[in-house]
Parts: structure tokens; sequence; C-alpha cells
């Protein structure tokens, strides 16, 4: 409990800037089974790459995301992630029938001492934070309404009902508007608390309330995904941010349990002992998989499978590989080939080498070699203590991530 007599225990005062994130939106134009904001691109949703800049803020922001009622727990596991060290920020709410109604759903969400507050649209998920932070600086330095916006370079036309054009239009008078929109927090509060029509802009709220609203450079980045062509341009720009391929490389290391059966490279070696672990101890199997997970920027076997997780108690080698698979296809990456050196007194490798290249292959979907030594006698693996594995492995991001 937080006390006056005690100001070395007093609460952290909240973030001065708030960020209601829209994530309620239908997407029927996206062609999507599930609600826009939940599509994935380059394994990833548009709400989970919608945070990126929120939480790259250089300072810290309190956070509402907006999100259908069906998808409150998923986009709850989405943005605790996403906060990391900030998840104390960070609340889900459920949005309302429009779009307006969605964002008073998440002021009302917001500390009564925010001081900015920035609306940004879960569709324009890669808008950069360059463009965050030019909005709240604007906010702040004029307390005015801020949007970031993009000059027209089109030729716009009017045209009539039967589709005559009747005359261009003067585009240097026009800006195409993007998110986040930033306002001083108390006077847009009051603004849509009081707003008598519904509007699905957040700047005409602001306006229809007399208060000014300027305009700040946006970024290319800021469009909107709201069609396929949209996916399409999203998956090419994530994928040219990234290198096209990827390497990684995982170590496993397990110590001899003569009480236990030899799993090793997914087979099993009848009169040898085996290892100690958890599971089944596959050293090889194991070092492919943080192999795996290393590439592809996914962490390791312990933080993703864990000894807490009864799931994978006693689990074979390749329960942990197939899961392992499943995350990297997800985040984007297709298996190039892995390389595994084991060493090891024991068993006798060579003879059965072809089958476990073959068995893994198989289950990695891409050329697997292993390869055996010893360490002359040295270290635990030369007294014959245990078994060491040694894998990389070779990851290529696709265009088209699996969902």
């Amino acid at each position: 409990m937080t006390t006056a007599d005690d100001p070395a225990r007093a609460e952290p005062p909240a973030p001065a800037v708030g960020v209601v994130v829209v994530a309620a939106g239908s997407g029927t134009r996206l062609g999507q089974p599930e609600p826009k904001a939940f599509v994935t691109v380059a394994g990833r949703t548009l709400l989970d790459r919608s945070l990126d800049a929120v939480f790259a803020l250089p300072e810290p922001a309190s956070v509402v995301i907006v999100a259908p009622a069906s998808h409150l727990e998923q986009a709850r596991a989405i943005a605790l992630h996403a906060a990391g060290a900030a998840r104390d920020h960070v609340t889900v709410v459920a949005g309302g029938h429009t779009r307006q109604q969605s964002v008073l759903a998440g002021i009302v969400a917001l500390p009564d001492t925010t001081e900015v507050l920035l609306v940004h649209d879960a569709a324009r998920a890669l808008q950069t934070v360059e463009v965050f932070d030019r909005v709240i600086a604007r906010v702040r330095s004029e307390g005015v309404g801020v949007v970031p916006a993009l000059a027209v370079v089109d030729t716009i036309a009017r045209r009539d009902a039967d589709d005559r054009v009747l005359e261009p239009v003067d585009r240097s008078d026009l800006a195409a508007v993007q998110t986040p929109q930033g306002f001083p927090f108390a006077l847009y509060r009051a603004a849509i608390g009081e707003a008598a029509a519904d509007h699905t802009d957040d700047t005409s709220v602001h306006r229809a309330a007399g208060h000014p609203v300027v305009v700040v450079d946006g970024d290319a980045r800021g469009f909107k995904i709201t069609t396929p062509w949209d996916l399409r341009r999203a998956e090419q720009l994530v994928g040219a941010d990234r290198p096209a391929l990827r390497t990684g490389i995982g170590i496993d290391v397990h110590a001899y349990d003569e009480s236990a059966p030899l799993w090793l490279g997914g087979l099993h070696w009848p009169d040898e002992p085996g290892l100690a672990g958890h599971s089944d101890g596959d050293a090889i199997s194991h070092a492919i998989c943080d192999a795996l997970l290393s590439a592809a920027g996914l962490g390791d076997i312990g933080s993703r499978f864990g000894v807490d997780d009864p799931r994978f108690a006693d689990a074979r080698g390749e329960v942990f590989v197939t899961a392992t698979l499943e995350l990297v296809r997800e985040a984007g990456f297709d298996v190039v080939n892995v390389a595994v050196q084991i060493v090891a007194r024991r068993p006798r490798f060579a003879p059965r080498r072809a089958e476990v290249e073959a068995l893994l292959t198989r289950l990695v979907g891409a050329p697997v070699s292993v390869a055996a030594t010893t360490s002359d006698g040295l270290g635990f693996t030369g007294r014959g203590d245990g078994v060491a594995a040694v894998a990389t492995c070779l990851l290529a991001a696709t265009a088209n991530p699996r969902r």
C-alpha cells in the first residue's frame, strides 16, 4: 500500500501520453475470415505490428486496445507480449458498433492524468515511430489537434451520376490523412462525449467541437491495409526489411542415465545408456530446435517448451522439432538446411548415420546432415559422462508465411 509517509514506495505517476489503438473493425473488404486486426503479415498480426511504434516511443504511454468482443483474450495476449515490461500500462476493452463508439470506449479506459491522446488504427500497422513523435510534439507545443498526412499525388476529378468527368480538383489543397491522430486529452474527451453526430474520423469530432486541427508530415508506410492488394504490399515491405537468409546455432548437452533408454536423432538405440532430461534427452533433436529458434529470433527451447510444461514430459525429440517448425513457419521462414555435429564416446554413430539423416530430413522438410566425433579423452564427453550436440541451420524468409 502506498502511504504519504513512505515516498519510496509511492506509485510511479501515470504516463502523460495515452494511446488508443482501434482494432475492432471486421475488415470485410480484406476477404479474411478473422477480423482485420488479427490477420497476419509475415507471421505477425496487424495488431501486433501496429504496437511496434507504440512501444518504441521514447516515453512511456498508457495503451488501450479496443478489440472485438469475440477476440478480447487474443488481443490481450498479443498486447501483453508486445508490451514486455510496460504491461502494467496496457488495457484491452471491447469496441462499439461504430468507430466513434470504439474510440470513446478506449478513452474512458485511460487515466484522468493523461495529457496527450493519440488515436491509432491497427490497420495502419507499419506506421513509423517518427510520425508518432511528430504528432505528440505538435500537440504539446500548440495545444491543437494534429493529423499526419501525405500530399495527394494523383490527379483528382469530380464526376456526375453518369460517370462523366466534370472538372479536375486542385490537389494542392488536398491531403491524405493517416493515424495516429493526436489531441489534448481533456479537450477531446469532452468533444467526443458531447458529439451530436457519429463521425468516421477523429479530427471531425474535434473540429465539430470548435477546436483547430493542423497537419504534420505522415509516412508512406502508414498506409491503411484494407484490401487484399494492401495486404500483399505490406508483406512485400516487411520482407524487404529483413534479410532473406538467417542463420542459427544451437547446443545441447545431456549426461548418460543407465536407467533410461537412449533416443538420439529421433531413433531408439537399444543396449545403450540413455540420456538424462525432462524429456527423452535427445541432444541432436534439441540442438536442432535451438538452432531453428535462434535463426528465427524466437528465443530458445527452454523458453518455448519449459520443464514446467507437462505436455513435454518424456516427449520424443520429434515432438519438439515439429512444434518448433510450426513456430518458425508462422514467423515467416522456411528451412533451407540443418547440420549437426555430435561429440560423444558412445553410441557408435557411423552404422546408423544415414538412417538418422533420412529420418530428420523427412521431419524437417529440408536436408539434415549429421556428423560425429570424439574429444580425444578430453572433458566430460571424453570421460564418457555424456553427449554434446551442436547444430547450425539456414532459414529463408518467405513472401507468404504459413497461417
